[in-house]
């Protein structure tokens, strides 16, 4: 789904959050680096506790990367909002992959908390989960 914003740091802010969806989604996990802070926090409907850090949220992503063939992703109705350097990205996805030739469809959502660093906009907190009644 093409979404569009017309102020230019949401425009910014929603090309990193496309840019390390397709990166992930498309198999290359490690183009996260650029993207996530180095403490950054990530709460997973997966773990047990939170991912800490740089390091731990990369294994995390790779791990799911490493088990899944992602055949679709797709974001749905993002909304964002700008705070200085500081902003809250939030939009529902469509994900459809496959683990161990098992397919799976699932609709989610995701929080994720971003700040302006090194000239460029970095995750520092996401949260994600299945979509309630889904």
């Amino acid at each position: 789904m093409e979404t569009t914003f017309t102020d230019p740091t949401e425009r910014d802010i929603w090309a990193t959050v496309r840019a390390l969806n397709v990166a992930w989604t498309r198999g290359n996990p490690d183009a996260l680096e650029r993207y996530f802070h180095a403490r950054m926090i990530a709460v997973t409907p997966v773990d047990r506790q939170r991912l800490d850090g740089q390091a731990a949220c990369l294994a995390g992503w790779k791990g799911f990367v490493a088990a899944a063939q992602v055949h679709d992703w797709q974001e749905i109705d993002p909304a964002i909002r700008v705070y200085g350097a500081a902003a809250v990205v939030s939009y529902d996805y469509d994900i459809d992959y496959e683990i161990s030739g098992r397919r799976y469809q699932d609709r989610g959502r995701d929080l994720m908390f971003l700040v302006r660093a090194d000239d460029r906009w970095q995750v520092v907190g996401d949260q994600f989960s299945s979509m309630p009644g889904a």
